[in-house]
């Protein structure tokens, strides 16, 4: 009989065959792949968020999050959704010219850009490739608005070219912090940077004038719901002044890394915590419906949504606004074209 060991990769729903080792999974190098995408921004049309475009210049993460949505859009590249997410990293090297192409479209006004709406832009790969750094350049040079969400404090790097942007168009930061207890935090997402570490990157941020906000996401029911209220106490004292939550979602094979992760590392924990969010998901690890995805649903999270209000409230959070300024918007004047309007 077949035993294994380790889950490298869980299941594909696009593969018909797959290996499993009778012993440890070997460890997995690091692989990088050239994208060859002819477009860089994403187009969102899932009511569920605020915003209508995203680009991000990676897909894949070395931050290696267990709880991470983004795991089962490698299986589209015929990757897996576990190590081949964390150690196989396809690189969109011409990010910041594909950009350049869109800003130059008459059909662009000037929307407002996030980064990243999938895998993180401020991965540790990014200290040397600077994908997220010249598309921000081009960003600054056009005047259009960006949004970052990220775990990475290579983002206070940017902060000349965020701060640039901030006031020409309007620019904005979101820190991801779920959790609180560092040895937590380094059993569930172990590449990305310690709990206090982002929160001193929250108040970096804040001292150099930009907006800023912490999202407490994913909330994982009696893994670090506890967390919450100290999260959000100390990110208003490091300068956030925006805040989100939201409950964990595990999509397809998300669910698998995220379970084998927990049973690995909690495992007196592990059956209280799945039962929570099988609770909240209406039985299941999962609940994909618009309206519903982002909430979750049942006392126990209707709870914590009622606990996670009454902090904002209390410690004088303002409510979460993207407020982009579209109008900044300007393609640079080059030659005798620069005697016309562009816009029009």
């Amino acid at each position: 009989m077949v035993r294994r060991l380790s889950l490298a990769n869980p299941p594909s729903r696009f593969e018909r065959f797959r290996v499993e080792y009778t012993e440890e999974a070997p460890e997995a190098p690091l692989e990088l792949y050239d994208d060859s995408s002819q477009s860089i921004l994403s187009e969102n049309e899932s009511p569920d968020l605020g915003f209508r475009f995203s680009l991000n210049p990676y897909r894949g993460c070395l931050h290696g999050c267990a709880y991470c949505y983004a795991r089962p859009t490698h299986e589209y590249l015929g990757f897996g959704a576990g190590s081949d997410f964390e150690r196989k990293i396809v690189v969109k090297r011409r990010a910041a010219e594909l950009l350049r192409q869109t800003f130059e479209k008459k059909s662009w006004q000037g929307e407002l850009v996030v980064f990243s709406g999938n895998t993180d832009c401020y991965q540790p790969l990014e200290q040397k490739l600077e994908l997220t750094r010249a598309c921000l350049a081009v960003c600054a040079e056009y005047g259009n608005p960006v949004h970052v969400i990220t775990k990475g404090v290579l983002v206070e790097r940017d902060l000349d070219l965020l701060t640039q942007i901030m006031k020409k168009a309007g620019a904005g930061v979101t820190l991801s912090v779920p959790f609180f207890d560092a040895e937590v935090a380094r059993a569930m997402e172990p590449y990305a940077p310690p709990p206090l570490r982002r929160l001193e990157a929250v108040r970096r941020l804040a001292d150099a004038g930009l907006p800023v906000g912490v999202n407490v996401a994913p909330l994982i029911p009696g893994l670090n719901d506890r967390d919450l209220v100290p999260i959000l106490e100390a990110a208003r004292a490091a300068g956030a002044t925006s805040a989100g939550m939201v409950p964990l979602r595990l999509p397809g094979s998300a669910a698998a890394v995220f379970t084998e992760r927990l049973r690995a590392s909690f495992p007196l924990a592990a059956d209280k915590v799945l039962a929570r969010v099988r609770e909240m998901r209406g039985g299941e690890l999962n609940d994909g419906r618009f309206g519903a995805r982002m909430q979750g649903r049942g006392r126990y999270i209707e709870t914590v949504h009622e606990l996670f209000r009454v902090t904002l409230k209390r410690l004088g959070y303002e409510e979460r606004e993207i407020s982009p300024r579209a109008s900044a918007f300007r393609r640079p004047q080059r030659g005798q074209l620069g005697l016309f309007d562009e816009r029009s």
